[in-house]
């Protein structure tokens, strides 16, 4: 990832009086001379009144849109004044986190941004359809926690170069290349920092490495990690411990304001190992977080909208007498 030149910002909630992240947002397309979408998806279901001849399921469709589509084009309206190509869509697709990959495939994105649903939350935990956003999309994805506009802000990419924990080649060099579009993008600066943490199997009984040799060589990959991506020691931070505290730690003591991680999708328990490492270190943060994938990433979300879900009135229950 080299630049950004299609961002879709999927707005969870449309009222502008709740939108302030929707200028930061802006700020990051205008930099990047980039098309913002302000997408939103409608996955909460429709009740049918009690009364069938009160109103249509098709009217109320469509004033649900309606609506939400107005908010939309309210918000969008200064970004234009502004010069910013904004374009504006409401879609019927859930879950929220399928239609948010759906359309951001469909538009060709290079970049998803969304507001973290624990936002403004001291750790906030993320909620589900933050983590399958994560999780799912082929696409990387920005989580918004922080409101607040970047200001030359400090851009941390967490690599891995001993690939410790089942990561892809390529991976790191997405997660360094992700955090250079977005330190150029926002005049930033970049540091890396690798959590030097050898696992226990690598300390076997017949093993001739002890634990001093695994650090050691943990040591030696990140320098070398550094140097073949032309990047300055003094901007390289190995700390030794688990991902999950090192990680955000650093964070907080550079001031960070975007770290940018990868996310890989594996079957049986290397699913659930890695899933967990990176969901702790997600929940620890305080700052907005760049998630990338390795290439060749395969996308398991249907192509296709779900329909709206439609939820009738419950019969009435009779007692008896």
């Amino acid at each position: 990832m080299s630049t950004f030149s299609r961002i879709l910002y999927a707005v969870k909630d449309t009222d502008p009086r709740r939108a302030a992240a929707t200028k930061k947002v802006a700020a990051m397309a205008i930099a990047s001379d980039a098309s913002l979408e302000l997408f939103h998806a409608i996955s909460a279901p429709l009740f049918l009144p009690e009364r069938p001849d009160a109103v249509s399921l098709a009217d109320l469709k469509r004033d649900t849109i309606d609506l939400h589509a107005l908010r939309l084009e309210k918000l969008a309206a200064p970004l234009r004044r502004r010069g910013l190509e904004v374009t504006c869509t409401v879609a019927w697709d859930h879950p929220a986190h399928e239609a948010i990959v759906r359309r951001a495939v469909e538009t060709r994105a290079d970049l998803i941004i969304a507001q973290c649903h624990g936002a403004g939350d001291t750790h906030g935990t993320l909620r589900l359809t933050d983590w399958e956003l994560v999780r799912n999309s082929p696409i990387p994805v920005l989580l918004l926690r922080d409101p607040r506009p970047y200001r030359r802000p400090k851009i941390l990419a967490a690599v891995d170069p001993m690939h410790t924990h089942a990561k892809t080649g390529d991976l790191d060099e997405n997660i360094v290349s992700g955090a250079r579009s977005l330190a150029a993008v926002l005049s930033g600066s970049l540091h890396v920092v690798h959590a030097n943490h050898p696992p226990l199997m690598g300390l076997a009984t017949e093993s001739p490495f002890t634990l001093v040799d695994l650090l050691s060589a943990g040591h030696d990959a990140f320098r070398k990690f550094l140097r073949r991506g032309d990047l300055p020691a003094r901007r390289g931070h190995l700390v030794e411990g688990d991902p999950a505290t090192v990680i955000p730690s650093v964070a907080a003591d550079l001031h960070a304001r975007i770290v940018v991680m990868g996310a890989v999708s594996r079957s049986g328990l290397k699913s659930l190992f890695i899933g967990n490492t990176a969901e702790r270190v997600l929940n620890k943060l305080d700052c907005d977080v760049l998630v990338v994938k390795p290439a060749g990433f395969r996308q398991r979300i249907s192509r296709e909208r779900r329909a709206a879900l439609v939820l009738a009135p419950a019969p009435p229950v009779a007692f008896a007498g």
